[in-house]
């Protein structure tokens, strides 16, 4: 995506704000901050989005069904309460118009009231003992059941939710007391063969959990067990209800705001400023504070690790496992941060690049002490690309790419096309024979960024094509850099979770036939967002309310530039790997209202020829039958595909632990694919190694993400592919 608000045209800007003033002059400068930002959203949106949408009754049921989808939910609501909702299905049109909220007011009322009764419920519920030898089921997939029509219908719906929780915690502490107890679990195991559990036998099952509770309750230990299970299912309904009363009226509404905009298509978002601030950052990969890394445990604020090189590593006095107890601004009165919302103590930890914070420290020897620290801009090291060596026969290098990371900020961040190149010049000098880009779960990002990396890979030309609303011309976006950095051997690995930017990068080198994709299908991801800040557009009289926040908008689609659209249908690898998930629908086509596929004309381009990859894939394909693992991955995704449809859970203990067991037992077999690959091996180049020296922690994460590289079953595919391409 590219962010556009420093380019909008003045005439754009004089569309809006006439707009804007014409909705609000009435108001006589007394207004409604909620107002003003749906008035905001529905005419940007329909001044700049691909697909505009007419404000009309129809525009108003799909709003009321998509808030109702994404921020209600069935262990909550009673059919009453969606009957009252339903009087307003067709009113939040006109209350746009009018600058009136009554649905979102009510629908608050009732989800506050709601929340409460809930919380009350937890503590009742889960203060007394279950009974474990009922014989009843939960569903937990909610689109099957339908809205309880009474309070006692909801409340016993909301004691299987809890008894569930509580039966995974007690089934876990069990396992542990009967590993504990050899006694105990001789006996259980003697039963299990004698009786030969399954879910289907739970007779045998009940007998089984007969002896193991003789046996556990002789100490009463069953007792302290299911009291202990309770007692933390409850800590953690404490803390979620707590995070669910923090949400304030303009976080809710910012989920109102995104059904709005989300009839559009998935991907227009409206950002409340906060959230605009996380998204920056997350696609930068750095955000300004002190450098330490945080975890919270009961209710204290620790350190877990400092980050070499970082405002908190070069000033000195903050260890690992200090505790931070209190947190001041500069020279102001520090705040304590005892039992607060750990994101919430994050936030006032972090600051501008230059500003101070003092911390109020508890060191491992228990004094106190106050340490000043001067913030500073850190990089999340995780979000950016990195390399390793492939030793599968050849040297072959490999490269992961996370995200199409950028500048969005101009702060002078990293760019992962630079970033691509700067690791392909570094396996290059290790003599590589090939190499593998991963772009699994690479969810996409900057636009620019990826048709400057594809140009990495070829000599000038085509890499996407961009078509905006309407009548507006065609946008071949090429890559102009006739430099070529990568003119070898390449693989690039793909999965159900690739999308946009990557989708972009894999269809051109398809198309140009450079190399080979492999994986599954693609996301199907097609469109492109800008963002616009909404503040821009406002008048002076509004300037109080500043800030608002921001708004993605699709405003265009991306073609391959074979004219094909990775919209809905992705991209279809060349040679499609086994998959765990290859049976379960995933992708922009489970989303709702998702943009229509289509095609345009293809592009001028010259596809490579001088390789035939016929040979390869027909290999590839050979091995992939053959292979003993990749025939289990296949067992394994038609055995998700029937837990996935069978989503209740039987509530007698018995039965509950009989099921937890045929799963493990199941999953067991699956283990052999986390194992090591004879003659396959993957290791860290030396000049990282040699950059890590000082930060030990990170050398050893790192040198544990080689050691998994040497596991996957894909990449060493990739690597045997790569071996046939030289």
């Amino acid at each position: 995506m590219r962010k556009i608000t420093s380019k909008i045209t003045k005439k754009v800007a004089i569309i809006f704000s006439v707009a804007i003033l014409s909705s609000f002059t009435l108001l006589k400068f007394v207004f409604d901050k909620n107002d003003v930002i749906l008035g905001l959203l529905f005419d940007s949106l329909n001044q700049a989005h691909y697909s505009p949408q007419t404000l009309d009754d129809t525009f108003s049921e799909k709003v009321f069904d998509l808030y109702l989808h994404n921020a209600f939910n069935k262990q909550f609501l009673l059919q009453s309460d969606i009957d009252e909702l339903n009087k307003y299905r067709h009113d939040i049109d006109d209350e746009i118009a009018s600058q009136r909220h009554d649905f979102f007011t009510v629908a608050q009322e009732i989800v506050a009231k709601r929340i409460k009764e809930k919380e009350d419920w937890s503590k009742e519920i889960l203060s007394q003992p279950f009974d474990h030898t009922t014989e009843e089921e939960y569903e937990t997939d909610y689109k099957k059941l339908p809205y309880a029509k009474t309070n006692e219908d909801l409340k016993n719906e909301w004691r299987k939710v809890l008894k569930y929780r509580v039966l995974f915690r007690l089934d876990d502490m069990l396992n542990k007391a009967e590993k504990k107890d050899s006694s105990l679990a001789s006996v259980s195991d003697k039963k299990i063969t004698q009786a030969q559990l399954s879910v289907a036998q739970v007779d045998n099952a009940e007998l089984k959990m007969d002896v193991i509770e003789q046996k556990i309750e002789s100490g009463k230990l069953f007792d302290s067990l299911e009291t202990d299970a309770r007692k933390k299912t409850l800590k953690e309904q404490e803390d979620w209800f707590k995070r669910l009363n923090k949400i304030t009226p303009r976080d809710r509404f910012s989920e109102f705001a995104n059904a709005f905009t989300g009839v559009y298509d998935p991907h227009t978002q409206y950002f409340a400023p906060k959230d605009k601030k996380r998204f920056d950052q997350g696609m930068s990969g750095q955000f300004e504070g002190i450098g330490a890394r945080l975890q919270q445990k009961d209710g204290i604020l620790k350190v877990s690790e400092i980050i070499v090189g970082s405002p908190s590593y070069k000033q000195g006095d903050l260890k690992a496992g200090d505790d931070i107890i209190k947190v001041a601004q500069g020279a102001a009165d520090p705040v304590d941060i005892t039992n607060m919302d750990m994101e919430d103590a994050i936030e006032l930890i972090k600051g501008k690049k230059g500003t101070e914070v003092r911390l109020t420290v508890r060191k491992t020897d228990n004094s106190l002490k106050v340490i000043p620290i001067i913030r500073d801009v850190i990089e999340i090291e995780e979000t950016f690309a990195k390399s390793a060596l492939l030793d599968n026969k050849n040297k072959l290098g490999y490269i992961y790419l996370p995200s199409f990371y950028t500048d969005f900020t101009r702060n002078g961040a990293r760019h992962c096309s630079q970033d691509m190149r700067k690791e392909i010049e570094k396996l290059k000098k290790q003599n590589i024979k090939g190499l593998v880009v991963d772009l699994r779960d690479n969810g996409g990002g900057s636009l620019q960024e990826v048709v400057e990396m594809a140009g990495l890979f070829f000599t000038k030309g085509p890499v996407v094509q961009v078509k905006g609303k309407g009548n507006l011309p065609l946008n071949v976006m090429e890559d102009r850099n006739p430099d070529v950095v990568w003119d070898g051997p390449l693989t690039i690995l793909i999965n159900h979770n690739s999308a946009s930017a990557s989708e972009i990068l894999a269809a051109a080198i398809q198309d140009y036939k450079r190399g080979v994709i492999m994986g599954t299908n693609s996301f199907g991801k097609g469109t492109v967002q800008s963002f616009l800040n909404l503040d821009d557009f406002l008048l002076k009289q509004f300037d109080t309310i500043k800030p608002i926040g921001s708004v993605k908008i699709t405003q265009q689609k991306f073609y391959r530039i074979n004219g094909g659209a990775t919209q809905l249908k992705g991209v279809t690898p060349d040679i499609e790997l086994p998959d765990p998930y290859a049976l379960i629908d995933r992708g922009e086509k489970e989303y709702e209202n998702p943009m229509p596929w289509d095609e345009i004309t293809r592009a001028n381009y010259q596809e490579f020829t001088a390789i035939n990859y016929s040979k390869v894939i027909k290999n590839s394909h050979k091995r992939i039958a053959t292979s003993p693992q990749f025939g289990l991955i296949e067992t394994q995704s038609k055995e998700i595909k029937i837990k996935k449809d069978d989503t209740k859970y039987n509530l007698n203990l018995a039965a509950f632990r009989a099921e937890q067991k045929q799963l493990r037992d199941q999953n067991k077999k699956y283990e052999d694919l986390r194992k090591e690959i004879k003659g396959f091996n993957a290791l860290l180049l030396d000049e990282d190694k040699l950059r890590l020296t000082d930060d030990t922690a990170r050398l050893n994460r790192e040198s544990k993400w080689a050691q998994n590289i040497a596991k996957d079953l894909y990449i060493y595919e990739a690597s045997n592919v790569l071996n046939d391409l030289n």
